[in-house]
């Protein structure tokens, strides 16, 4: 990896979304719903499908944010290399 280049965020994230019915009690059923970030591992459920695309967002944000974090910055010259 070139230490030169900034740091790049992926330009596209990979889900997995399942949905299944489910029933509720007197012959009624509600849709839900699981959302796995495959990179990460990360898993939420929602109950809505009004809330999938804002838990999809707030997924996105999180990972970008991780992903700043854990990013280091070493001195182009190779100060901070291990030998």
């Amino acid at each position: 990896m070139n230490m030169d280049t900034p740091n790049v965020q992926p330009r596209s994230h990979l889900f997995t979304v399942r949905v299944w019915e489910e029933e509720t009690g007197a012959g009624q059923t509600e849709w839900r719903g699981k959302v796995q970030l495959l990179t990460s591992g990360e898993v939420r459920y929602f109950r809505e499908w009004a809330a999938l695309v804002p838990l999809l967002l707030t997924m996105l944000t999180e990972s970008q944010s991780d992903a700043q974090q854990l990013y280091i910055h070493l001195p182009p010259d190779g100060e901070g290399k291990l030998d």
